[in-house]
């Protein structure tokens, strides 16, 4: 598997990706994850639909948490024509319980825990941490990717307004 050095880091200290380095124009990547009541999802099956992909290290940090909300509250406004799907290496059982406490009702939040399938395919897999990167990924009805954030520093939130504008643009 493809290793990628100092993309990214926690608190100054640089990180290693595995996977790909996917670009703007490139076809989406399928992957297979679990919802939150097990159920394998495979990510073709949003094909059709302008997907707005958020890749977090654990729901349960403040800024995954605070992310998360912001894109919850921004699906209400949004197409039906458009998923926001927030991915972790949290267990399925976890992101329920986070997603009632938290009255995320909108995004669709999915683990990536069992295989590590989404972080592998889309290059945002920590090899140190076994956590995922916090990146945005949006991809069109047609799948093809159209945006991509990988957030430098773990603790820094993405640019909500610039992917809000492009997902907006594809609809």
């Amino acid at each position: 598997m493809i290793e990628r050095h100092g993309i990214i880091s926690m608190k100054s200290n640089p990180l290693t990706l595995i996977g790909p380095e996917l670009k703007v124009g490139d076809a989406a990547p399928d992957f297979e994850v679990l919802d939150n009541n097990l159920s394998p999802v495979n990510f073709s099956g949003f094909k059709g639909k302008v997907s707005l992909i958020a890749s977090v290290p654990s729901l349960d940090t403040p800024v995954c948490d605070l992310e998360t909300r912001r894109f919850n509250s921004e699906a209400g406004k949004m197409s039906s024509d458009i998923r926001i799907l927030t991915i972790s290496m949290d267990l399925p059982f976890a992101q329920k319980r986070w997603c009632g406490a938290a009255g995320i009702d909108k995004v669709i939040t999915l683990s990536d825990h069992k295989d590590a399938s989404f972080g592998k395919a889309f290059g945002v897999l920590i090899k140190e941490l076994r956590l995922l990167a916090r990146a945005i990924f949006i991809v069109d009805r047609e799948g093809v990717i159209r945006y991509i954030e990988i957030v430098r520093d773990l603790s820094a939130e993405p640019n909500y307004d610039q992917a809000l504008k492009v997902v907006e643009n594809l609809v």
